[in-house]
Parts: structure tokens; C-alpha cells; sequence
């Protein structure tokens, strides 16, 4: 396995799996603790908390999910990937005293690809699917919590996220639609 930073940000990662594959198909190891653990020491990174929930959605293309995240002390890490379709995954830094605050950056993650991303607590995350039946996958650090969740408007003029067109018009879920905006989240802090 091969990780790089996915830029502004020092401690998101875009894993890219050794693919074995022949006439018969392929192979690749999805999640390998100590190869992770391996790779975050070798960045200069902490190891998460043990993942102890996994996700499974499934979105026709236009279904956008996010921004979501969960606040402390259920502040989630998330490890995500695509095993079938194809989606636009994007993460938004909540941490006030960090120096990438409010900065935004994204990744295409298909099945074709077979990149991860890891997201570290902290974060705040979204998808959009770019093709019918995209199924994410995605493993938390920390079970889901209601009263910890919280969500950021997908089109906050303030974030300026520059979606992908399947986002026009966004197939939302109705909390999604009445997410707060980046100035709220701020004043909450």
C-alpha cells in the first residue's frame, strides 16, 4: 500500500492498495492494521483509534451525502472507499487552531481506481455519487452518536466547494437540505 497527502492537509491520505490481479480477476487487502499504522508512522502521523463501526451506503448518481461530521468526544476518523461506481469525496478541516481551518479538498474514489481515503477526527466530510449504485464503504473510529452530530451545508457560500456537475441539481437528504451553514458552525466553537 502506498499513501500520499491529499493536499492542503498534512494528515489526509489517499491510499492506493497493491492490486494483484490476473485473467482471472484481482485481489487487493482493503484494510491491513499494522500496513496503516506503518504508513501513519512513516508520515510523521498518529495511529487512530481502533475502528469499531463499518458503513455501507448505496446512492444513485447526484446523491449527495455530507457535510457530516460528529463532535467530541464522538469525533469520528474515517477510513472510506468505493467498491462499485464512482464518487466525488471531499473533507472540510473544522479544527479552529489548525492552519488549513475552513480549507477544503477532494478526491474521485471509484471501484476502477480502488483508492481510500483516511480522515482523521476532525474533519468534515462528504460525498457525491457521479454514477448509479456507487457504493461507499467507509470504517469510524467511534460509533455514530445522535446527539454529537452535526452537519455544514454542501453549497455554504462561504466554503465555496467547487462540486462536480452531477451535484446540479443535488439529491439531498432532507437533514442534509437544512444543514446550518459554515458562519453557524463557527459560532458554535
Amino acid at each position: 500500500m502506498h499513501a500520499i497527502r491529499l493536499e492542503p492537509f498534512q494528515d489526509v491520505l489517499i491510499l492506493e492498495p497493491r492490486v494483484f490481479g490476473d485473467e482471472r480477476g484481482w485481489f487487493f487487502e482493503s484494510y491491513n492494521e499494522a500496513t496503516f499504522h506503518r504508513l501513519l508512522g512513516e508520515l510523521g502521523l498518529q495511529r487512530p483509534r481502533p475502528f469499531v463501526q463499518d458503513n455501507h451506503s448505496c446512492s444513485q448518481r447526484g446523491v449527495l451525502r455530507g457535510l457530516h461530521f460528529q463532535r467530541s468526544p464522538h469525533a469520528q476518523g474515517k477510513l472510506v472507499r468505493v467498491a462499485r461506481g464512482a464518487a466525488w469525496d471531499l473533507v472540510v478541516d473544522l479544527r479552529p487552531d489548525s492552519p488549513t481551518f475552513g480549507r477544503w479538498a477532494g478526491v474521485e474514489l471509484s471501484a476502477a481506481n480502488q483508492l481510500q481515503l483516511w480522515i482523521p477526527e476532525g474533519y468534515a466530510h462528504g460525498f457525491v455519487a457521479l454514477e448509479d449504485d456507487t457504493h461507499f464503504l467507509y470504517k469510524t473510529t467511534d460509533l455514530y452518536n445522535k446527539a454529537a452530530e452535526g452537519s455544514i451545508r454542501w453549497d455554504d457560500p462561504d466554503l465555496a466547494i467547487d462540486w462536480p456537475d452531477a451535484v446540479n441539481p443535488a439529491l439531498l437528504a432532507t437533514k442534509d437540505a437544512a444543514a446550518g451553514s459554515w458562519a453557524d458552525f463557527k459560532a458554535s466553537l
